[in-house]
């Protein structure tokens, strides 16, 4: 149910998300009697008994795109300084998100849309469609070590190798533009990710993801999720800035609307709302929603980068519930748990 919620949070941010999808049948993959794909085959091989991860894939609903910390106790892994840059860039509704400009997130990329996997024995490739435009990322499995001083980029550089039978995937070399997420989490150039891809059947891959970086996280933090085989359709072209028209209605800086609710009225927000375990912490006279600040624009309207909330209240003031107001009018109702 916390994902459900997530996800449906998700859907408020005013992103043009996915590509459009041609209907056919993928050639070559198991099925079962009745001409449906069977997702829970074996895994493929290579001709050298490797497992082959080739096709089309996508991660199961997560939020980790959107915000990679899914609760407020967990920003205590990150230093205080990457935890001031994000309290920054979410005060002023992480205008400048690269994303926002059609930018890779590099690591955080993996978390959202489809992509193509394609696979050698000296490369694995990477052909995304989606969020940020049509991609490409190259995983060389020649045996070649990381560079010892890449030149930064948004997706970094990488290189991989078997363990048994789940690719182990090196990148280093990011940039320190590029954020972690579309919340603002940063990154600077110290950041290395480990990725572990684990196909368990034909239509399954288990995915972790190792981000470890000095001036970034006081300890290595690790996600994981599963891969989807996505049969019986393809990816078309899909440019992320084409006819674009939202950039232009962004405003940077913190809006002059928000007010000032004393420390006393503040507790009073607080709490865990259905569905999905939706929780609004208080931390040094500020609101949370998750781990994302909530400003307040009156004592019933709060704003975010996620969604505008707006508070209802029983006849003796207490909070009753919340609903979440997208871009486009969407709204999503969650009620406080008594």
């Amino acid at each position: 149910m916390r994902e459900i919620a997530r996800a449906a949070a998700f859907c408020l941010l005013p992103v043009s998300l996915c590509a459009q999808w041609l209907s056919l049948k993928t050639p070559g993959i198991p099925r079962t009697p009745d001409g449906r794909p069977n997702l829970a085959a074996a895994a493929p091989r290579t001709s050298d008994g490797k497992p082959d991860l080739s096709g089309l894939w996508a991660p199961e609903s997560n939020f980790y795109w959107v915000d990679l910390i899914h609760d407020i106790k967990d920003e205590g892994i990150f230093t205080p300084q990457a935890r001031a840059i994000f309290q920054m860039r979410a005060a002023e509704y992480a205008v400048d998100s690269p994303a926002s400009r059609c930018l890779p997130l590099g690591p955080g990329d993996i978390f959202f849309g489809q992509y193509r996997i394609m696979q050698s024995s000296t490369e694995v490739a990477l052909l995304r469609a989606g969020v940020s435009g049509d991609t490409y990322r190259q995983i060389f499995m020649d045996g070649r070590e990381l560079p010892k001083d890449p030149d930064p980029t948004w997706k970094g550089y990488s290189v991989g190798r078997w363990e048994g039978d789940t690719l182990v995937a090196e990148t280093t070399g990011f940039n320190d533009t590029g954020w972690l997420d579309q919340m603002g989490h940063p990154r600077s150039e110290k950041l290395r990710v480990t990725e572990r891809f684990l196909r368990v059947d034909f239509g399954h891959v288990q995915f972790q993801i190792t981000f470890d970086d000095p001036q970034t996280f006081t300890k290595p933090f690790t996600l994981q999720l599963i891969m989807n085989y996505v049969p019986d359709t393809d990816v078309l072209e899909f440019v992320c800035n084409e006819n674009e028209r939202d950039r232009a209605h962004f405003v940077a800086g913190k809006p002059t609307s928000r007010i000032q609710l004393t420390p006393a009225d503040l507790p009073k927000y607080t709490g865990t709302y259905e569905p999905g375990d939706t929780v609004i912490s208080l931390i040094n006279d500020q609101l949370y929603l998750w781990d994302i600040p909530i400003f307040p624009q009156t004592a019933t309207r709060f704003d975010s980068r996620l969604a505008q909330i707006e508070v209802s209240l029983d006849s003796s003031g207490a909070v009753m519930g919340l609903t979440m107001v997208g871009a486009v009018g969407d709204e999503f109702k969650f009620v406080r748990k008594r």
